[in-house]
């Protein structure tokens, strides 16, 4: 082999090994890149705005007919870099030759401020920071996407980020078309974050928030565009059991009554009695503005009930045989003494009541001597029976923050003869309404269904049932019992609580639809028991002979005397004539129902 080829061959061979080498370095370099050094790289890919996340729209909430409830809105803030490199070249001549007409549009097509303002908050902005530029927001207000479109349209503005240093911050706003119905149990997220905070929109979360998506900047065709790697995944929608026209009534009632007593708060709850659907929950408080507004859901809070407690206590001392329906109980206009402790009636009197007259008048002394009669030294039997009609059973509420029924066995003596009348025991109003809708579900006691579907681009992935808590509350002849005693607290004109006042006003009764139930009324406890702040309730069901719903209603310390009677059976009669009204039984002619057949 000649020198000269061997000096050739060694050059190839030097010129391949550099080569070989350089790839080495090359290949050595893109795995350290990707895998070592991953993180830091993409962090700082991200603080140069090439990735940008793609926002996912929070799913809608919609009412039993597809009415709907809570929706979110795309909506954007929009803002001014001045300090981009291309408005400052060339003395500016490219802001100044564009601010005025950008100013214009945006009083034009926003409209939350004149030209002049907005131009003067831009050439601010632009001569700020020693002639710099700042980062300025445009518009205090919240633009629509329609709104966007047409901003992006202005000269200077549709030349994109780093000609003109405008851009817009993706937000979605919540709405609810409704506005306040039911506005606590639907629940809210925090505006900021859009997290949710409260009601169905908390409990559903996970199915209702969705998935964002990315972009990433890349150079196409000689300009830069937001490329998507990954699409953004829209939340569920959410298909409750609500009714927005029942919600109406039941808020309308309730407010109405609100104002009348100047109570400080006041709820409702609508049920379905077959299927324990919740057709409508409505909580309103007196705000300083002495309006009001749905800020609480006091609808699932526990509480002492009072007297509404006293059909619980009869039904378990009825169905454990310890008191028949036959007998009678005597009370005392100065009270009856029991363990040191002393039972008063709101309506004393020296007399003998049969079962039915006591609740019908609502005798503390008559429940507490039934209970004390029959459990006596023995209270953790009467807690047992409470607990197996299904009470205290553990039951999905489903909205947060409600929690299960407190019902334990007393520490002393004199504690069960006050829970014989709603002490001592706390329910919330929900729980309270279950109950009565199991006297009127033929004895099954059903728990709250708030929702019936979850769908996914339409199609449904969840369905919920009614879910029974207890098929057999208590014995037939019990159940009759006990509604016959609901009818007379409404229909027993000289005892009935619910029934009329001495001037003649009607409470519960109607002429179009039966009613029946329970009033029940609570002294407030805060350091001690008032004398003067009461809570007021009726619960009940409609029409009497062939349950549809079962409704309740809570007033809390009203500023007028109270009448839980008066003032909650009203708001639960006015919800019934309407709720039968809109369901088809009656018609509405010059302002009055009218009687008519429906087939």
């Amino acid at each position: 082999m000649s020198e000269n080829l061997k000096n050739t061959i060694l050059r190839f061979a030097i010129v391949f090994a550099i080569i070989a080498l350089l790839f080495g370095v090359v290949f050595v370099r893109i795995i350290v890149l990707q895998t070592v050094q991953r993180e830091k790289w993409e962090s700082v890919v991200s603080r140069e705005d090439n990735y940008k996340t793609i926002k996912s729209l929070r799913g809608n909430i919609y009412d039993c007919d597809g009415r709907l409830l809570a929706a979110s809105v795309p909506q954007y803030r929009i803002f001014m870099d001045t300090r981009v490199e291309a408005l400052h070249m060339n003395k500016g001549i490219l802001f100044w030759d564009h601010v005025d007409g950008i100013a214009e549009g945006l009083s034009r097509i926003v409209g939350d401020q004149t030209q002049e303002e907005y131009r003067a908050r831009i050439v601010s902005a632009y001569r700020s920071n020693k002639g710099n530029g700042s980062l300025v927001r445009l518009s205090n207000e919240r633009i629509s996407y329609t709104q966007l479109k047409e901003i992006k349209q202005l000269p200077l503005i549709n030349r994109g980020l780093y000609k003109s240093g405008f851009y817009a911050e993706d937000l979605n706003s919540r709405v609810k078309p409704f506005n306040s119905l039911s506005s606590r149990a639907i629940g809210n997220i925090y505006a900021t974050s859009g997290e949710a905070r409260s009601g169905l929109e908390m409990r559903y979360d996970s199915y209702l928030r969705g998935e964002d998506g990315m972009s990433v900047r890349q150079k196409i065709a000689g300009g830069w565009q937001n490329v998507p790697i990954k699409e953004a995944e829209n939340g569920c929608d959410i298909y409750t059991t609500f009714d927005a026209n029942l919600m109406d009534i039941c808020e309308t009632a309730l407010r109405k009554r609100l104002e009348h007593t100047q109570a400080e708060w006041g709820c409702v709850v609508l049920m379905d009695v077959q299927t324990g659907e919740v057709k409508a929950m409505s909580n309103l408080d007196r705000a300083s503005d002495e309006h009001y507004y749905e800020i609480a859901n006091h609808s699932v809070v526990r509480m002492e009930p009072g007297s509404t407690f006293k059909t619980v206590s009869l039904m378990a001392a009825l169905d454990d045989g310890e008191i028949k329906m036959s007998d009678t109980i005597r009370v005392y206009e100065d009270g009856w003494w029991y363990h040191g402790a002393k039972h008063k009636d709101s309506h004393p009197s020296d007399t003998v009541y049969t079962i039915r007259q006591s609740l019908a008048v609502s005798s503390n002394i008559a429940l507490a001597k039934i209970v004390t009669d029959g459990y006596d030294g023995s209270a953790k039997k009467f807690v047992k029976k409470l607990k197996d009609m299904g009470l205290c059973d553990s039951v999905d509420y489903t909205i947060p923050g409600a929690k299960q029924a407190l019902i334990q066995v007393p520490k002393d003596t004199v504690t069960i003869s006050k829970m014989a009348y709603g002490y001592s025991v706390e329910l919330s109003p929900l729980q309270i309404l279950m109950f009565y809708n199991g006297i009127a579900n033929d004895g099954k006691m059903i728990a709250p269904l708030f929702v019936k579907e979850i769908r996914k681009k339409g199609k449904i992935i969840e369905e919920y049932e009614s879910c029974v808590v207890n098929g057999r509350m208590c014995d037939a002849s019990t159940l009759q019992g006990i509604r016959e005693c609901l009818h007379d607290v409404v229909w027993d004109n000289e005892l009935g609580t619910a029934s009329v006042n001495p001037w003649g006003t009607r409470k519960a009764q109607s002429d179009l639809v039966s009613i029946a139930g329970k009033t029940g009324t609570a002294q407030i406890r805060e350091k001690g028991y008032s004398d003067s702040r009461h809570r007021m309730s009726f619960v009940g069901y409609f029409p009497e002979e062939n349950p549809e719903y079962s409704c309740i209603c809570v007033i809390h310390a009203p500023q007028w005397p109270y009448d839980a009677g008066l003032d909650c059976g009203t708001v639960v009669r006015q919800i019934a004539e309407k709720t039968m009204a809109y369901a088809g039984e009656y018609v509405i002619k010059d302002g009055d129902f009218v009687l008519t057949v429906r087939e």
